[in-house]
């Protein structure tokens, strides 16, 4: 029996998704499909992370990766997805971190898109995402140089929010998912889905998307129950309805 290539595991509303191949292959990313699209069939899961194996978090595809598209699975998990950066995150690698929500990394980590030394772009999100998060300029000279950059340097130009110790990496982003964790999980979603899809809208279209999203969740069970936790001073206990 084959080894699988990506080890799923769910605790306290929380799953956790390791990648333990250092490249993307078809086998991991048909396994990343299904594991995803049952995260989003789970309403007991509140929060997503994302991390790799030994000292790399994902070094890119293999020949031909360019027809498995890992990073669009990921990006279409409807819940809060913590990127914990272990190791290096190149090529389709990063371009799977990008399409997180929330990246932390460790110190040893480094990050690059090299398709272009190859002749070639990125396939997976990297042209998109990439800009979105650090801004166009500077994006366009990670691109065109292809150049790789630290941990450190990731920080600065807010590729992640933080970097820590290799040591505490796991720690740091288990007290980050079980803080997100605490909070009305559908309140979360409609969250993520007000913000990545008013960034392609005006203004306009976006403050209305919030309005709706914001008197949606007035008819649910979990906004019952944080105005009445609030008043019984007590912590909410969501069931994500």
């Amino acid at each position: 029996m084959a080894k699988s290539t990506v080890v799923f595991s769910k605790k306290d509303h929380i799953a956790n998704i390791t990648l333990d191949c250092n490249a993307i292959t078809q086998e991991l990313a048909q396994e990343l499909a299904v594991i995803c699209e049952k995260i989003n069939g789970d309403d007991d899961i509140y929060v997503v992370v994302i991390t790799g194996s030994g000292k790399v978090f994902c070094a890119g595809g293999e020949k031909n990766a360019e027809k498995f598209s890992p990073a669009t699975t990921v990006a279409s998990i409807e819940k809060p997805v913590i990127a914990a950066i272990n190791g290096d995150a190149l090529g389709m690698g990063l371009e799977i971190a990008l399409s997180c929500d929330i990246r932390i990394a460790s110190y040893k980590a480094c990050f690059a898109l090299p398709q272009v030394a190859k002749g070639l772009i990125p396939s997976g999100g990297g042209t998109q995402r990439l800009p979105r998060i650090i801004g166009r300029g500077k994006a366009l000279e990670l691109l065109m140089t292809a150049a790789t950059i630290t941990a450190a340097e990731a920080l600065e130009i807010g590729l992640v929010s933080k970097v820590c110790p290799a040591d505490a990496l796991a720690e740091e982003t288990q007290k980050l998912a079980e803080t997100i964790a605490a909070k009305g999980p559908l309140a979360l979603r409609y969250l993520k889905e007000a913000i990545l899809k008013g960034m392609d809208m005006t203004l306009e279209q976006g403050l209305r998307l919030e309005a709706d999203l914001y008197f949606l969740l007035h008819t649910t069970a979990d906004r019952t129950e944080g105005i009445k936790s609030f008043l019984e001073k007590r912590k909410p206990t969501y069931e994500g309805k």
